[in-house]
């Protein structure tokens, strides 16, 4: 059941806690677009990997002290008239179902708890998810409630969260990797859309409308990202998502998308021609991409540093690229080649966890996406495919996604199956 997964990851976090601590984790709001519309609610996915809760607004708390934990889950409270315009919110019978968590109260009470239960305690710690990202952008829930607690409290220590839960939801459980390969198989079946129905003079959102269809037919309602449907020369800009340039013959579609499935996503890039046939030149630079990829798949294991993924990557680059006159040293590979080979994948696209002096471990979901992007050719490609580390080596879990210049080609020109 779906509880026990949420019942084990709170098990998971209560281990990593220290006595006389209080940990507290917010679902947050969406904020308010303009007037009375705000932007589509996403709950935070720490608070999520621990509860299993959908809805705003909503707080858990755990303690542990003396090696006892408690957890309570805070609610919103009935919203009356409102539940005829906006729905109900949850209840506490269904909190506790979804949850698994006994102990249900109210929100407005969770402030007075929480004081009373460091009183009654003497609890010394309070645990927050402190991620802050850019210096520049508003603080998030756990920020701003950490500068409550050290104006009411200035003798508890604050002790930050987010390392914890990068640790905790690197390795990903049976029910994680069910959602995410659903997501998976929904964005290979998006792409293939795309690819049938792809045609010189279209504009990059027509096709890109395909991707969309399909997901929604598929019930993934949300996506991973925004979808990149970058055409020409447009495929060098690495985060290209405007998709508001129309196609013309000859031109390349780097399409870099995600379906998300119960807050687990999908990640797959493609590079294909409009026009169903890669020139000489860019199945030429096509090949060096896909063996590339083959090679740093080829060294996923554990114990394998993640660092030195990208290293392989550089390291064939500059053997393939020196080989077509387009570089002399290893340095100008980053003219053609400017990002990383990989990143985590789960409940974020980027997903969370440390990078640096990080080796491989089973569990892990790691994207696999090697570029080349040569502007002066109006060319860029990537190929990305998402991998799973297993204990003696890994599962490429987009396998069945077509990936070969040969296998692109043959699928453009009859239109191959796709659903």
């Amino acid at each position: 059941m779906a509880e026990q997964f949420f019942i084990r990851n709170r098990e998971k976090l209560a281990d990593r806690l220290q006595d006389g601590t209080a940990a507290v984790l917010f679902a947050g709001q969406a904020p308010y677009k303009r007037g009375d519309e705000v932007y589509p609610f996403s709950p935070d996915r720490n608070f999520y990997y621990v509860t299993g809760i959908e809805e705003e607004k909503c707080i858990f708390m755990m303690t542990k002290q003396a090696g006892e934990v408690s957890e309570v889950l805070y609610i919103p409270r009935d919203n009356g008239y409102l539940a005829k315009w906006v729905g109900a919110v949850i209840t506490p019978l269904q909190a506790q179902e979804r949850s698994g968590i006994a102990q249900i109260s109210y929100i407005d009470e969770f402030r007075q708890d929480l004081a009373e239960t460091i009183l009654r305690k003497n609890l010394t710690t309070v645990a927050l998810d402190l991620e802050n990202r850019d210096w520049n952008a508003s603080p998030v829930q756990g920020v701003m409630f950490a500068q409550e607690v050290r104006a009411q409290y200035p003798a508890v220590t604050l002790v930050d969260l987010y390392p914890i839960f990068g640790d905790l939801r690197l390795q990903k459980e049976p029910y994680e990797l069910e959602r995410m390969e659903k997501a998976m198989e929904i964005t290979r079946q998006g792409l293939l859309a795309m690819m049938a129905h792809a045609k010189p003079g279209m504009m990059e959102y027509e096709i890109e409308a395909y991707f969309d269809f399909t997901l929604m037919r598929h019930g993934a309602r949300e996506k991973a990202f925004q979808t990149i449907a970058a055409s020409g020369p447009r495929g060098t800009i690495l985060h290209y998502s405007k998709n508001n340039c129309r196609t013309k013959d000859g031109d390349l579609l780097l399409v870099d998308a995600g379906a998300q499935v119960e807050w687990y996503n999908g990640d797959i890039t493609r590079t294909f021609p409009v026009n169903g046939k890669f020139t000489p030149r860019q199945k030429m630079v096509y090949d060096i991409v896909l063996e590339g990829q083959r090679r740093v798949i080829e060294a996923i294991r554990p114990g394998v540093p993640f660092a030195s993924l990208n290293e392989i990557l550089k390291d064939y680059y500059f053997e393939a690229l020196s080989s077509i006159g387009l570089v002399r040293s290893k340095k100008e590979v980053s003219e053609y080649y400017y990002h990383g080979v990989s990143h985590y994948l789960g409940a974020e696209t980027h997903d969370i966890g440390r990078y640096i002096a990080r080796d491989l471990v089973p569990g892990m979901v790691l994207t696999v996406e090697p570029g080349l992007y040569i502007a002066q050719w109006e060319i860029g490609i990537r190929i990305e495919d998402d991998v799973l580390v297993t204990e003696d080596g890994c599962r490429v879990l987009t396998e069945k996604m077509i990936r070969t210049t040969e296998e692109i080609e043959a699928f453009m020109a009859t239109k191959g199956e796709c659903i």
